[in-house]
């Protein structure tokens, strides 16, 4: 059980009203979503809003997902307790969190360094063991480690990298959104070295910075 942290109550009621009400029914990630603290992963000042309905600010200029939205997309690639996951933008780290919570790897790429180092620092103060941090630009993924079962891009390029659903695994699933100033949310299922698409919504994300 979590400890109270001053922010216990409303982190139960964003996940009622904000994820439950809204279809997210995997008690594993609606556990999760209880669990981690996203308060800590914002400035002091945004602090009071952390579990609001809506994405916030962080440093240089990024975003910090809507929780909805962050439980939504992690549904999505249907994780296993065995998952490797490659995440395309670390940014503050919560989706990191959850990420780390329900697969066995994480391998999260972020292209601004400052961004990557303080994401490092904060998830290995909380515990987080499983991760593993690169510098470096998300277009080309983590080819090192690749195949990935799970693929998960948390900023908007303006079309599908290629070389990341190359870096998928037969069977496995990636989650992008894609557009420029309007965006939609899709859906990969790479099967029988084919890649399927399916769009599951609209969306807006901060846009992917690095050369295709």
């Amino acid at each position: 059980m979590t400890p109270a942290d001053g922010f216990t109550n409303v982190r139960q009621k964003m996940v009622r009203n904000q994820i439950e009400k809204r279809g997210i029914e995997n008690p594993d990630i609606l556990a999760v979503m209880r669990k981690v603290q996203r308060h800590l992963f914002v400035s002091p000042e945004y602090r009071k809003w952390a579990y609001d309905d809506k994405p916030l600010p962080i440093d240089k200029g990024q975003t910090i997902s809507q929780p909805y939205i962050v439980a939504l997309m992690t549904e999505l690639l249907e994780l296993g307790a065995n998952s490797k996951v490659l995440e395309i933008g670390t940014g503050c780290g919560y989706q990191t969190a959850i990420l780390a919570e329900l697969a066995k790897e994480v391998f999260s790429v972020e292209i601004i360094a400052e961004l990557s180092e303080a994401a490092e620092a904060r998830l290995n103060t909380l515990n987080y063991h499983n991760i593993h941090f690169k510098k470096g630009n998300g277009y080309y993924g983590w080819i090192e480690h690749a195949p990935y079962d799970c693929v998960l891009v948390a900023a908007a390029p303006k079309r599908t990298p290629h070389r990341l659903t190359q870096q998928l695994a037969e069977g496995g699933r990636m989650i992008v959104p894609v557009g420029t100033d309007l965006q939609d949310l899709f859906l990969l299922k790479k099967r029988a070295g084919k890649v399927n698409t399916t769009k599951i919504t609209g969306v807006s994300f901060v846009p992917m910075t690095g050369k295709p």
